[in-house]
């Protein structure tokens, strides 16, 4: 390839108000010159193409298309998070990915959007497009090519808002680009271009009498993540609302305007299971739009099989198997709907472990652990979530064992040392977390008006000093494959004390339970709007009691008796689909999966029932009048969950050399169950009364019991 990304845009002479954009759509700064744009360049060449190796990126969207067909979409994400916004982000990436043309001619075409819309979007503050290209011919001889002032633009005033198109607006005349200064400086992302298919429902061909105004609805057999198309034959005002819903809700929209033949593609990701479409002729001559829905997401091959013979619990796994797949896009995402950024941790922590046991390819969680290191570094180790800071670390391990990749430890060395060493700031006398910026996340749900979003410390204290526990026992491990014993120790040394501090302070004897924190006074000057004031109220709860015995802070009896309470709802509180990832973490760790496995699984049975084209957000709502997306893959524990239980896996080399199986049907008449290696898929075939069936590949040493 080309030593030298070359990056043109508008000239600014020409277009001098379309120049420069914010850095982020959470920034408070108003307006971002919302611009889109059309690059071009047609080369012909005296023999066919065989093979063309490409590397592109724009700022902040593109498409680009190959003789007219779209192949690639991006660019990869920055990560992002919640905080940090009001300055450039240092990181920027390119896609580079080979495609077979076999032609003699080539028409790139690029359509690039400058402006952050949805947040998990970023801008390093003004237009650009970069492609560069090594093309092999035919008979084995190669050139390269490159945006330069060659290549044709212009500026497509159309497209005048997000979400809005107005055909209305002509195309500006063709003219030559501009080069502009590289300021992006891309790394290359590890990760293929994603996929597209265009998704044509029944009834998607609307025709119009003039005057007349319709509403249609157009079904998809599940929830898809995708962009809106719309279509038009028209000789005058034709005018197209299209509302993307999951369920019933409206959803997101997008708008349009058409006075003439014409096609509009959206930029924004949209999530749906039906389109509402509203649309009005308002000419005097017949029209016709075409509303369709180009579904995408990151190259998926069917997901390993898990099944228990139910109907009901098999549809479970295939529901969050589906909704895992859309949430893979150029980052994990908690929603296509939502659209978080990568401070999201917690939740891409659950989707890797249903990545692991379903399509297998840890290539993206391993991307989001490099940029969320990325964000640690950048921010001195802090991130908006604090409790999902921590869960990083357990992320980067994990990945680790899955791949076996020693550069991923490397690269997060740094991130991880300043995420320690901040954290050990927030201990106080006690041995406890004491001074945090706030103690989010725990769940999605209030308790006397305080949400545990961001819950005041008797309410979050407990959860949090639970993972930093958590955290620096991942520390350690990750300390010693890097070779590091001192620092290892000292992460142990330092679980030791505050495991000590914890089953000291926050261990209600009388109750026989944790509670959720101290009722001692918050600073003053941590209150805010993450950190509430701290209420007198002494909370005993579900969560920090299933964090004790999830990550061993508790004996293992004790730990068991707790996970008792809770089945019997002898612990008050509830959970969301989230925290029941660490409720069954818990229950396999302390070897109670026959038990208590299956009884939790189903209870995703009637929330799939309801919704089977995609995962609930949560099982009930947090407060009236809030709408669930159905499109959340980090309730989707069971995808993982269930086939971890089935198998009883232990990964005991890093990238899955040597992992030890100890099977079993979970109390069912049968089960079978496959976790996806680098190597291939690892099969059990358990039937009650029999011996399992194990399947492995040769490169895999499979221990038995």
């Amino acid at each position: 390839m080309p030593k030298r990304d070359h990056w043109i845009w508008l000239p600014a002479s020409e277009y001098p108000d379309a120049q420069s954009t914010v850095f982020s759509a959470l920034t408070e700064t108003a307006g971002g010159n919302y611009t889109v744009a059309e690059f071009q360049k047609r080369y012909t060449f005296d023999q066919p193409v065989r093979r063309t190796r490409l590397r592109v990126s724009a700022d902040t969207a593109f498409r680009l298309y190959l003789n007219d067909h779209v192949i690639v979409t991006g660019p990869p994400s920055v990560g992002g998070d919640f905080i940090g916004n009001e300055t450039v982000r240092e990181h920027y990436f390119a896609y580079e990915t080979e495609i077979s043309p076999g032609s003699d001619e080539l028409f790139f075409k690029a359509e690039v959007r400058m402006c952050p819309v949805q947040i998990c979007e970023y801008s390093k503050g003004r237009g650009g497009f970069m492609l560069q290209a090594e093309l092999t011919f035919d008979d084995g001889s190669r050139a390269d090519i490159s945006s330069d002032e060659s290549w044709l633009c212009r500026r497509l005033p159309a497209y005048t808002a997000a979400h809005t198109y107005d055909g209305r607006l002509a195309p500006t005349a063709l003219g030559h680009a501009e080069t502009v200064d590289d300021v992006w400086h891309c790394e290359t992302a590890p990760i293929p271009v994603r996929t597209e298919r265009e998704i044509k429902p029944e009834g998607c061909e609307v025709s119009l009498d003039p005057g007349e105004k319709k509403t249609v609805t157009l079904a998809f057999d599940m929830i898809w993540a995708g962009f809106v198309c719309i279509s038009a034959r028209c000789r005058g005002e034709v005018r197209a609302h299209v509302a993307c819903r999951e369920i019933d809700e409206e959803g997101s929209a997008e708008n349009a305007v058409f006075v003439s033949d014409g096609r509009y593609r959206g930029f924004t990701l949209h999530s749906a299971g039906s389109l509402k479409v509203m649309c009005e002729n308002r000419s005097s001559a017949p029209a016709a739009l075409r509303v369709t829905f180009i579904e995408t997401h990151y190259p998926a091959d069917e997901p390993a099989r898990t099944t228990v013979y139910n109907d009901q619990i098999d549809r479970v796994l295939k529901t969050a198997a589906h909704t895992l797949m859309i949430c893979h896009q150029t980052h994990h995402l908690d929603s296509p709907r939502h659209c978080e950024p990568l401070a999201c941790t917690g939740d891409y922590y659950i989707e890797s472990l249903m990545t692991l046991f379903s399509y297998g390819d840890m290539r993206l969680s391993a991307f989001d652990v490099i940029r969320t290191a990325q964000l640690l570094e950048r921010e001195n180790g802090r991130m908006f979530h604090t409790a999902y800071s921590l869960i990083w670390i357990l992320l980067l391990r994990d990945t680790y064992m899955a791949t076996g990749d020693p550069d991923l430890l490397k690269r997060c060395e740094q991130a991880l040392k300043l995420l320690l060493a901040r954290f050990l700031g927030y201990v106080g006398e006690n041995g406890l977390i004491e001074t945090p910026p706030d103690y989010m996340f725990v769940d999605w749900i209030y308790i006397d008006g305080f949400t545990l979003h961001h819950p005041p410390k008797a309410l979050g204290q407990s959860c949090l000093n639970m993972y930093y526990y958590a955290a620096l026992t991942a520390a350690a491990q990750i300390y010693h494959e890097l070779g590091q014993k001192t620092a290892s120790a000292e992460c142990l040394d330092r679980a030791d004390s505050l495991r000590r501090a914890i089953n000291e302070r926050l261990f209600d004897r009388e109750a026989g339970a944790y509670c959720e924190g101290l009722n001692t006074k918050t600073p003053e000057g941590l209150i805010g709007a993450w950190m509430p004031r701290n209420t007198d109220k002494r909370y005993i709860r579900k969560h920090s009691n299933i964090l004790a015995a999830c990550f061993g802070v508790c004996d293992e009896e004790t730990g068991r008796r707790l996970i008792g309470r809770i089945m019997r709802e002898e612990i008050e509180g509830d959970c969301q689909p989230y925290f029941q990832h660490f409720l069954l973490e818990a229950v396999y760790r302390l070897g109670l999966r026959e038990t208590y496995t299956i009884e939790i699984v189903k209870r995703w049975i009637p929330s799939v029932q309801e919704c089977p084209k995609g995962l609930a957000e949560g099982f009930y709502r947090p407060e009236p009048g809030y709408h669930f997306d159905h499109s959340h893959a980090w309730g989707g524990a069971p995808l993982y969950a269930l086939p971890k239980a089935i198998m009883g896996v232990e990964i005991l080399s890093p990238g899955m050399t040597k992992i030890r199986l100890n099977p079993s049907s979970l109390g069912l008449d049968a089960a079978y169950a496959e976790l996806m290696t680098p190597y291939g898929p690892v099969a059990c075939d358990v039937k009650k009364g029999g011996p399992p069936v194990v399947t492995h590949p040769r490169d895999v040493q499979v221990i038995i019991g």
